[in-house]
């Protein structure tokens, strides 16, 4: 076997060759693919072979996208069939919400060119008379989705892979990895049968590879092990059951193309032909996690028992759905490992800490997105970035915190969930509340409905103070959820008078030493801030986008106190810390502390914030202390609110006059305590994320995550004020060569009374697609919906007038001037 490689790629499931394929594919000529006992050994061999085209997750839906094209070219390439059926996939709806939510998908899908249709029931029963629709609303068809043999689709990689170059070895299992300073020590052992199981022999070798990538499928603990980080990759068990022949299918069949996938979302379920009968697939409630703590040696290509009394209610349901199975014999049964995450989308992108180390862990569904997690995490690889923004699949969104018992609890909910109707106002409540601030308890009897963001407890609304424990969950819509008035008053309050937001989950870092000054001026593409000072500023991808927002608080003459994105803690950390640690020799000494836990944060904004502070403020003349004179927009102070000592910052996300107040931690009740008690006689209103995020939008003000990320540039974004192209900065002539490929705008709307855009859907100029939304929502300034989004150059100047697709008709959208609100930021610096 090859000892010296460029790549190394652990595991030989339907991940694992992608990725090897699309890596050779690339131009990397050395790449070697181990796995510890047959291609297709893991999950792949007992996966149903379904291609779900697309999710609300943008990336994802690329991914998949990606894989399904791909899936088809491969027996022209290979001479191998895939095994895929094109038979169409039509996701049924039984309540109006579940076609809200269709509606919503296919907003998402036309943004990633993904073909769909709307069906009426009586549609589906013209098309396949076999299903009983009397109680269906309608459904959603992709035309070109379909099933695949997942052993014949992975076979059909590998020779692709071999045939450009790549070797793949069979039983060798990897058991530690060494970083030497300039490659990876991979210590693999071969495996060897006996008995029936699985043992490792005393043949050892090392492998030498430039880049490491892990793509272990069930066995992802125990690569966490092995490389000292955790991640939150564990298997819940899946089932599904094979029938007997139909003979209403067999006889269907006789004069009609095979039969689509069906989804009955509402009944948990999916169900497929096979050989003229049945599968049928459940995601139920209470299918438990396996193998926490790694997959026993004994385990192969083995199932668990059988529970079929846990999936009696969507048995049931089929039958109700197909009545002509009902006397269908079971023929086979599935009950095995299938990894999740969290979240539910895969861990895909380097590992936290750890230098070309790469993972792809966590794929539930594995088969859809092996081909396209290839393709792009081979150009992560190969060329620095992805054509597509990758964040969202990062697997530094979850950060130390994250234990076994949060991943293998996450990981059950999440699969429940697949068929749970996804709002996009939804929280879901395992785990919580696991990370709160001091005064989470105080905001809670105010009527704080939580959302979590890394972990954090974070209020998205305060509803009424006599809600039951359920308001949130049960009023929740695609529409203007029962949460909607409670943002907008708070909001108004904002614009109006004065309220304070909880912002204590912003991830914060200080950077000092001799080289902090010169290595931030190199690694951010904006000027420096004087001591004192603060600027809003980006770090930049090798290819000039946007890789992390910050607020930038210049301290001393060397230290600077860094405000990033609550949800990116873990992401802007690591890459912060690598960046730095590689350029202590150019730039000198430099420590970097992450202080995420250390400070609470209260952002209070209003006209009225001003008056709120002078109340408490201990200072010789408070008369003047939060003046423009002695406190300007912008600026940085340290402030005595009573018994307080906080960091002042004069800025406000929601674009009113306001302050962040960076306080110590252990102090938070005492200044909470403090705040409402002086904001009383001024009407101060406790304020969420979901009001915090309309406003925003109303100042334009963009988002990591959302309008900002690693598929634009600080200049397609609009940032250009924040950007100085008179110093050298990390990215910066690649920013340049790429140019404005498209423009961040805002847009008012005049949509529907009962709903706003979520920042999922398309944008069109008549008939004409000509770009997306990336953010919505509802604007108390104006009376309308609001969105943020990108649109080709030629159509971002202020009134072009387009439309947004919402609920499958179009609405017309206008684009405004940048900031429509206080467009002169007049109010943010009244001053007083």
């Amino acid at each position: 076997m090859k000892t010296h490689v460029k790549a190394l790629v652990v595991g030989g499931g339907a991940v694992g060759t992608s990725i090897a394929y699309h890596l050779a594919k690339a131009g990397w000529d050395d790449v070697v693919l181990l796995e510890r006992d047959e291609l297709t050994s893991g999950s792949t061999w007992h996966a149903a072979g379904l291609l779900p085209l697309f999710n609300m997750s943008y990336a994802t839906t690329h991914i998949h996208k990606y894989s399904v094209d791909f899936y088809k070219k491969l027996e022209a390439e290979t001479g191998l069939n895939a095994g895929f059926s094109v038979v169409g996939n039509l996701r049924m709806a039984q309540t109006q919400d579940r076609m809200d939510e269709y509606m919503l998908y296919a907003a998402t899908a036309e943004t990633c060119d993904v073909p769909y249709e709307h069906l009426l029931a009586d549609d589906i029963k013209a098309r396949w008379p076999l299903i009983r629709t009397n109680d269906l609303k309608g459904a959603i068809y992709h035309p070109t989705d379909g099933y695949i043999n997942p052993a014949d689709v992975t076979m059909a990689m590998a020779k692709g892979a071999r045939q450009r170059g790549v070797v793949i070895e069979r039983k060798w299992q990897v058991d530690g990895y060494h970083w030497t300073g300039d490659h990876w020590d991979v210590t693999c052992t071969k495996m060897a049968e006996k008995g029936g199981n699985l043992v490792a022999t005393d043949e050892q070798i090392v492998v030498h590879a430039e880049h490491v990538v892990t793509a272990t499928g069930n066995h992802a603990q125990r690569t966490a092990n092995l490389l000292g980080i955790k991640i939150p990759a564990i298997p819940v068990e899946h089932q599904f059951i094979v029938m007997d022949q139909d003979p209403a299918l067999v006889e269907w069949r006789k004069n009609n193309p095979e039969h689509p996938v069906i989804r009955d979302a509402d009944a948990q379920s999916y169900v497929r032909e096979e050989r003229g009968g049945w599968i049928l697939g459940v995601y139920e409630q209470n299918a438990p996690a396996r193998f926490e703590y790694g997959v026993p040696d004994s385990f192969r290509a083995d199932l668990f028992q059988l529970n079929l009394e846990r999936i009696e209610e969507q048995y049931a349901a089929m039958i109700h759905r197909v009545p002509s199975c009902e006397d269908c014999g079971l023929k086979d049964d599935f009950n095995g490992p299938i990894c999740y995450t969290p979240d539910g989308n895969p861990l895909v992108g380097p590992a936290p800490g750890r230098r070309n180390m790469w993972l792809a862990e966590g794929f539930s569904f594995g088969i859809t997105a092996a081909g396209g997690t290839g393709y792009y995490l081979a150009q992560m690889m190969v060329e620095g970035e992805a054509e597509i923004d990758m964040a969202s699949l990062d697997p530094k969104r979850y950060g130390a915190w994250m234990t076994t018992e949060y991943a293998a609890r996450k990981n059950e909910e999440c699969y429940s969930h697949v068929y749970v109707l996804h709002y996009p106002d939804e929280e879901r409540e395992a785990c919580r509340p696991l990370k709160t601030a001091p005064s989470y308890d105080r905001m809670k009897a105010r009527g704080a409905q939580f959302g979590q963001v890394n972990g954090w407890e974070r209020p998205n609304y305060f509803g009424p103070l006599d809600a039951p424990s359920s308001f949130d969950h049960d009023t929740r819509s695609f529409r203007r959820g029962g949460w909607w008035q409670y943002a907008h008053d708070e909001a108004k309050a904002v614009r109006e008078g004065v309220g304070m937001v909880d912002a204590t989950a912003f991830t914060k870092h200080k950077l000092r030493g001799p080289g902090a000054t010169a290595f931030l001026d190199w690694f951010t593409c904006n000027k420096l801030p004087r001591v004192g000072r603060i600027n809003l500023t980006y770090a930049l991808t090798s290819h000039g986008t946007t890789r992390t927002e910050y607020t930038i608080v210049r301290l001393a003459e060397d230290t600077y106190y860094l405000v990033s994105a609550g949800a990116w803690q873990a992401y802007d950390s690591d890459y912060l810390a690598q960046a730095m640690n590689d350029n202590v020799g150019r730039f000198g000494p430099m420590w970097l502390d992450d202080c995420t836990g250390q400070h609470g944060v209260f952002a209070l904004a209003g006209p009225k914030s001003r008056d709120v502070l002078k109340s408490l403020l201990s200072d010789a003349d408070p008369e003047t202390a939060l003046s423009n004179k002695r406190f300007p927009w912008l600026s940085g102070k340290r402030l005595e609110l009573g018994m307080c000592p906080t960091n002042a910052i004069r800025v406000a996300y929601t674009g009113e006059l306001g302050w962040e107040l960076h306080h110590p931690m252990e102090m938070q009740n005492y200044l909470f305590d403090q705040l409402m008690e002086a904001g009383e006689p001024q009407g101060l209103k406790l304020v969420g994320a979901r009001a915090q995020n309309w406003l925003r939008q109303e100042k334009s003000y963009r988002a990591f995550g959302t309008e900002l990320g690693r598929d634009a540039t600080p200049l397609e974004a609009g940032l250009n004020r924040f950007v100085d192209l008179q110093k050298d900065f990390y990215g910066k002539d690649r920013m340049v060569e790429t140019g404005v490929r498209s423009m961040c705008v805002t847009l008012l709307i005049d949509g529907p009374d009962d709903a706003d855009p979520w920042g999922r859907e398309a944008l069109y100029d008549r008939e004409t697609r000509v770009g997306r939304l990336t953010s919505g929502g509802y604007s108390v300034a104006f009376g309308k919906s609001i969105g943020m989004g990108y649109v080709s150059p030629d159509r971002a100047s202020p009134g072009t007038k387009l439309q947004v697709k919402m609920q499958n008709k179009l609405w017309d959208a206008v684009v405004t001037e940048d900031s429509p609100y206080d467009p002169k930021n007049e109010t943010i610096r009244e001053d007083g």
